[in-house]
């Protein structure tokens, strides 16, 4: 890369980083915001929250551009590719999802340990240098696209793997912004309070920042390869990330109802147990197809169900305790998320995930539509919920602890937001389980995964219904979108009673 290059590049993601803070603070003004009235690391979490709102928008965009040219492969023909589409679509869904983790981290960070976020300067500097490479990242994608087969082209356009396509200067950029994130943790809490939340979430940044960098080197074996490989993408996103949910939603509890900390810290505790015991062994359900012994596909069909199940039992286990001490919450927006995560989790991640995974049905299934329908409801379920109640606990704090509860003004717009983006969901689940059972059918197990199997199957009326009304419900989850957007933006605006203070026990 020319010096002149580098220099242009310096100059964008300065000018990136000028224009966002005019953003911010116009976006500020209008919905009557004072930063000011929110400590240094909670002004850095809202930063995280805003552009992870963002992305969440260009992950419904780009879905919905890419489902339309499965049904019209004409549309844009040329100009945007489908492949380009759907790479945007999910690498979009990764980077918003982390960026609401971190900013959930940095909020709940000062409160959790009680004093001060150390190096707070260093993860100011993380996030604008993150963004920028995001920013730098999309634009390559939709601009430049592809590349000769050369190491430049891994370093600079697309490293041509799936779902980890990012160049290699921006994998290195992830690792060094998640060491900066885990300093700025394990510093604070070792200066302030520690708790079982505090080591749990230290212990799970290691991973966080250590998985990702078994994706960051190729082998000449194509199983070795694709061993690595499944290492990130299982437990990177299904072991490190549901840790990381368990810590938000524990700390999210407490506040919520005022649930013990013991009951939610003994879940977290079983959870690790669980994610980095079974996460482990769940993992040998992907290692069959990429040429290791047999026997690996029954062992990961059977542990990789139960990852969800102490998230699940967290929450059934806060609201009954909730119930039985007379707790209430000043925030049914919030609570109403965390119940859809313990659902969504629970079908997504579980009953979605184990339904396909055993050897018997998975021979049938794999790499159809089917891990697609899976695919949607379980990162929905499990991780952009748990954002989304975090952005309503953020929100109500920022607005100065108002009510958030019942009679609260135009609470249709967040109970609707929440119907319209669950049903939506739901519905593009159920038409791409349709069009995978119809995939596993005609072209598995009637014609044998032949060329001709698969163009039958993609011609049949069933699976191109499903598609149309994936496309249908992906609008459905829009519309939910948008309305969720203006919620968060208006919710408490004009409210004047105070949320009730629930003591954490």
């Amino acid at each position: 890369m020319t010096t002149s290059a580098l220099d242009g590049i310096i100059q964008n993601v300065t000018k990136l980083r000028e224009q966002s803070r005019d953003y911010i603070q116009g976006f500020k003004s209008w919905v009557q915001l004072d930063s000011s009235t929110l400590s240094p690391g909670r002004q850095l979490a809202v930063k995280y929250f805003i552009v992870a709102v963002i992305l969440f928008f260009a992950q419904i965009l780009f879905g919905l551009l890419a489902a339309t040219q499965f049904i019209f492969p004409g549309f844009l023909y040329e100009i945007l590719d489908f492949s380009v589409n759907r790479m945007v679509h999910i690498n979009a869904m990764v980077v918003w999802m982390l960026y609401g983790f971190i900013g959930c981290v940095y909020w709940l960070l000062e409160d959790e340990s009680g004093t001060e976020i150390v190096g707070l300067k260093l993860g100011n500097l993380a996030f604008w240098v993150l963004t920028g490479a995001v920013t730098l990242v999309v634009l390559v994608y939709l601009l430049v696209q592809i590349g000769p087969g050369k190491d430049s082209s891994l370093w600079f356009i697309n490293e041509g793997r799936e779902y980890i396509e990012a160049p290699r200067w921006a994998d290195i950029g992830i690792v060094v912004v998640m060491l900066i994130f885990f300093y700025n943790v394990a510093a604070t809490f070792s200066k302030g309070k520690w708790s079982g939340i505090a080591g749990v979430l230290t212990l799970d940044l290691v991973a966080l920042a250590g998985l990702y960098v078994a994706g960051m080197f190729y082998m000449t074996n194509i199983t070795h390869e694709q061993y690595w490989w499944w290492w990130v993408i299982h437990l990177w996103v299904e072991a490190t990330w549901e840790v990381l949910v368990g810590v938000i939603m524990a700390w999210s509890l407490m506040k919520l109802l005022g649930v013990r900390r013991k009951i939610v810290e003994t879940w977290l505790y079983i959870e690790v147990a669980l994610m980095f015991g079974s996460g482990i062994l769940g993992l040998g359900h992907h290692y069959f197809w990429i040429g290791t012994p047999e026997y690996w596909l029954t062992i990961g069909g059977f542990f990789s169900a139960l990852e969800p199940i102490p998230l699940v039992a967290m929450v059934v286990h806060a609201v009954y305790d909730s119930g039985a001490h007379s707790f209430k919450t000043g925030n049914h927006p919030a609570l109403a998320w965390i119940i859809a995560q313990a659902f969504g989790n629970f079908f997504g991640a579980g009953v979605w995930g184990f339904m396909h995974t055993l050897p018997q049905i998975n021979l049938f299934t794999h790499g159809t539509q089917w891990s697609a329908s899976h695919g949607h409801l379980a990162f929905f379920g499990a991780y952009a919920t748990i954002n989304i109640a975090f952005f309503y606990l953020a929100i109500q704090h920022w607005r100065g602890d108002v009510w958030m509860a019942g009679g609260s003004q135009n609470a249709w717009r967040w109970k609707w937001a929440l119907g319209l983006l669950n049903a939506g969901v739901l519905g593009m689940t159920i038409a791409l389980l349709i069009a995978g059972y119809e995939q596993s059918f005609i072209e598995r197990a009637v014609e044998g995964s032949t060329w001709g199997g698969y163009f039958s199957a993609q011609n049949h009326p069933s699976f191109q219904n499903a598609m149309n009304w994936r496309l249908f419900f992906g609008a459905v989850t829009a519309a939910g979108f948008v309305l969720l957007v203006w919620d968060l933006l208006t919710i408490g605006k004009t409210e004047t009673r105070k949320a009730d203070v629930i003591a954490e026990h």
